[in-house]
């Protein structure tokens, strides 16, 4: 029985010092995903703690033949979701960079211009990600940045395979689209067949 499987037994039976150390494990790739869904750092920080919150009030339906970390990140995507459905008549910000979060951090030594280039590439993906819709984004973003398979993310978004081949498919035209809008992509078509 690997760590985790131990930690998670623990945590089921009332121990918070094994669930903290479950947190410890998945706090950056649950900030992460929230950060990438909300886009504000604020909001994605309590959306982690919320999200960690939720995973320990229902261990109890936690399933060991799965993965803890579909589990998690399902738990922080679907209330990513949520978050997103109540602000849709809000003006979403695009403006600002990603956190400077450690897991995020570009090695200082390689000099101020590659920072400076890498941060404005991330400006830019994260300003594409906020033009597709909630269900599109959660696709795109469990599939290239969390490297989900399709499986995977068909039961973390309770749909089938074909649903996020499709969303996928949609998601890429989409930003192919804008791309092209915004003067950063050659063709509609040669973007998409790219992406």
């Amino acid at each position: 029985m690997n760590k985790e499987n131990v930690w998670l037994e623990q945590a089921r039976q009332g121990d918070k010092a094994a669930f903290g150390k479950l947190i410890e494990a998945y706090q950056i790739p649950v900030y992460n995903l929230a950060y990438r869904m909300l886009s504000n750092p604020g909001e994605a920080e309590e959306a982690a703690q919320e999200a960690f919150i939720r995973a320990y009030t229902r261990l109890e339906t936690y399933n060991p033949a799965h993965k803890f970390s579909t589990w998690m990140l399902s738990i922080t995507s679907n209330y990513c979701i949520d978050i997103i459905r109540k602000r849709r008549a809000l003006l979403l910000s695009i403006d600002e960079p990603l956190p400077p979060h450690p897991a995020l951090m570009s090695d200082k030594r390689k000099g101020p211009e590659p920072q400076l280039l890498m941060g404005e590439q991330q400006e830019l993906v994260q300003s594409l990600l906020q033009e597709l819709a909630p269900d599109y984004r959660q696709a795109v973003v469990l599939r290239y940045w969390y490297d989900m398979s399709y499986e995977e993310i068909a039961e973390m978004m309770d749909t089938t395979v074909s649903a996020i081949k499709s969303r996928l498919f949609r998601a890429r035209r989409q930003l192919a689209e804008v791309g092209v809008a915004q003067g950063i992509a050659p063709t509609v078509e040669r973007a998409a067949a790219m992406a």
